[in-house]
């Protein structure tokens, strides 16, 4: 049976909903009320040699793939370097990081399943006003 209550959602390129955190911003493409708290769906761009969020889990699986450039994801204790067109899917438990260790900028279209996300979004960015993110040439 279809949802009456949710609508289509059409965005071109660059539209969503925006959070900065430094050398990595996100783009909201759906998420919450327009899923039916199903799943979120989001863009992650890297600046070059951008650590990301640091090693973690939560109970959501998270779905990832390249957009643009070479993302490294930390999976358990083993880091992976995953091209453009790379898929990664990271069950709920697992920790997890990914990072941009190259001079180009790096994207990752992130499905976050199940579940809203983005409600986390203004305390996430708020985090990394005070902490941002790490150098990948430093470490």
């Amino acid at each position: 049976m279809k949802n009456k209550h949710r609508k289509p959602i059409f965005l071109q390129p660059s539209e969503g909903r925006p959070y900065a955190m430094g050398s990595i911003s996100a783009l909201f493409k759906a998420d919450g009320e327009e899923t039916g708290d199903n799943y979120s769906i989001s863009e992650w761009w890297l600046e070059p040699y951008s650590k990301g969020p640091g090693a973690h889990s939560h109970n959501e699986d998270d779905i990832f793939f390249v957009i643009e450039g070479v993302v490294h994801f930390l999976i358990d204790d083993l880091w992976k370097e995953a091209q453009k067109g790379s898929f990664v899917l990271v069950p709920g438990g697992i920790t997890h990081d990914f990072e941009n260790r190259g001079d180009t900028r790096a994207g990752i279209l992130n499905f976050s399943v199940p579940g809203s996300f983005e409600s986390n979004m203004p305390k996430i960015a708020s985090w990394f006003e005070e902490h941002p993110p790490g150098n990948t040439k430093n470490s």
